[in-house]
């Protein structure tokens, strides 16, 4: 999908992953992309790869790719899309380490022989807990410790590696990579949630861990959130809806005039997600205004499919839910915000 030297998803190939990924969509929602096959369907289109830089057995997909790429992905399978980001994450901050960890671990990532997620949610909205760090590290010789909570982890019991983030005794931030199961590493089980709980998301506990890598902060580039892979997975689940919409008003004409002004505003969004990268109020801007097109194309889909929209298993009752999970995740406080000042229309 991402040839050599040639950075961008041939558009051939991403239409054939999106259909592979939507004919296992069910089992993935159930039972999570690493054991429906949406994971191994990544590697083998060389959609992983694309994440990887060139001398770590990657492609380097620049940044438009990984949007196309991700829209197409959440459009089919918002689940399959959400789990690829946390792995992005992961990767992402394993290319900021040194070379020997770079050269080590990224490889079999780009192929899909191995897997891993990320956990950092701790370092951000909810990095404290009376004043102490959710997980904390300790100098243990030329090695670390590790101790305490990451509250948010998707995959956790589908990955062989854990990249997690946590505060020194004097409040440095540094990055650890921890595989599965390490001795003092402990799961819970995957959290039932209002979507896309094939995510298996859930907390994980580390209780005197030696991690296997140590990474510094400043070369892994710190902790983003609002950037633009949720505006693209929030784009990606629009498109769904309005494909919905769409089939309602072949027999409702009255309906086209709906999807076509949501359609505008997607094709609005589209741009904007393409264009200059420009400063993080900007992305923030844009991520707002995702999420409240991504919701209202999924009550448009519901109201256009009456009732029987509203029985469980129907596109339309999904497609509610999931655009519920854009309003929660990594969330700036700016974002988070604008949708509630729309909420109450002030």
């Amino acid at each position: 999908m991402f040839p050599a030297h040639r950075p961008h998803p041939d558009p051939d190939a991403l239409a054939a992953l999106a259909r592979a990924l939507s004919a296992c969509a069910d089992d993935t929602r159930s039972r999570g992309p690493w054991q429906s096959g949406a994971f191994d369907l990544l590697a083998r289109s060389g959609a992983l790869a694309g994440f990887i830089p060139t001398d770590c057995g990657g492609t380097a997909a620049d940044e438009a790719a990984i949007v196309t790429l991700l829209v197409a992905i959440a459009e089919n399978c918002l689940t399959t899309a959400l789990a690829l980001t946390q792995w992005a994450s992961a990767c992402r901050i394993i290319a900021g380490g040194a070379g020997d960890l770079r050269r080590t671990l990224l490889p079999p990532l780009a192929r899909g022989d191995v897997h891993t997620t990320v956990g950092i949610s701790q370092l951000s909205t909810s990095r404290r807990h009376l004043g102490a760090p959710s997980l904390s590290a300790t100098r243990d010789g030329d090695g670390w410790r590790l101790n305490g909570l990451c509250p948010w982890v998707t995959g956790a019991d589908s990955s062989d590696t854990i990249v997690t983030g946590a505060l020194t005794t004097p409040g440095e931030q540094l990055f650890f990579v921890v595989p599965r199961t390490a001795l003092g590493v402990t799961i819970a089980p995957p959290l039932e949630m209002l979507a896309l709980s094939g995510s298996r998301t859930s907390s994980v506990t580390f209780a005197d861990v030696s991690p296997l890598y140590v990474i510094v902060p400043d070369a892994a580039g710190g902790v983003r959130t609002g950037g633009l892979a949720t505006t693209a997975l929030a784009l990606g689940s629009t498109h769904a809806a309005l494909a919905l919409l769409d089939e309602e008003a072949v027999s409702r004409p009255a309906l086209a005039p709906v999807a076509a002004g949501l359609r505008a505003e997607a094709v609005e969004i589209a741009a904007r997600l393409h264009g200059p990268a420009g400063e993080q109020s900007t992305r923030d801007r844009l991520r707002a205004d995702a999420n409240s097109l991504v919701v209202r194309a999924a009550q448009a889909a519901l109201t256009a499919a009456k009732g029987a929209g509203f029985v469980v298993g129907h596109p339309a009752e999904r497609l509610v839910r999931e655009s519920m999970f854009f309003l929660v995740w990594s969330c700036p406080q700016s974002v988070s915000t604008a949708v509630l000042c729309e909420l109450a229309g002030v």
